[in-house]
């Protein structure tokens, strides 16, 4: 069981997981063309990611990978205001059939200027629509310099991503 990283091109998907499996910031520049696997291992778990790229050639794929995961993460780009409804679209069409399955959003690139808050994405996102049933959480990241260590909002996201993984299996 893997956890499908998501989210429209340029979002910051392979920055983030490079950062969550190193522990430190390795920004990449290229887009996914295709598909990006990467195992993490923790104390208490081995978790897997599979990352789709986002280009619009791609997304066809996302929903074929849905039902065989543990968990979705969603990621953002909270400075890319022109592209939060078509990301929001986009969320909400890949959820809709799936009531259970927990997703983490991951509000991208809070280190940029004009990015959204936490706030505003989560009412770009219409995130209160989704409803109840699921376990849903927004986590505003940002991956800094590279070379660096992760922010603590990186270690959260981390941490968050392993628990929900332990309860789900």
């Amino acid at each position: 069981k893997q956890i499908l990283v998501l989210g429209l091109d340029g979002a910051g998907k392979t920055s983030i997981l490079h950062s969550l499996a190193t522990n430190h910031v390795k920004r990449s520049v290229a887009p996914t063309e295709g598909f990006n696997a990467i195992c993490i291992n923790t104390e208490e778990s081995q978790m897997e990611f599979l990352e789709i790229g986002g280009s619009e050639s791609l997304r066809s794929y996302w929903k074929m990978y849905l039902p065989k995961v543990l968990l979705l993460v969603y990621v953002v780009d909270s400075a890319d205001h022109a592209r939060l409804p078509m990301a929001k679209q986009l969320l909400h069409q890949l959820i809709q059939n799936n009531s259970t399955l927990p997703v983490v959003v991951l509000a991208n690139k809070q280190d940029l200027e004009g990015a959204y808050c936490i706030t505003d994405i989560h009412d770009a996102l219409a995130l209160s629509d989704i409803g109840d049933e699921r376990k849903m959480f927004l986590i505003g990241t940002h991956v800094a310099e590279d070379g660096s260590e992760i922010s603590s909002s990186m270690k959260d996201a981390k941490e968050l991503i392993g628990t929900l993984v332990l309860e789900t299996q």
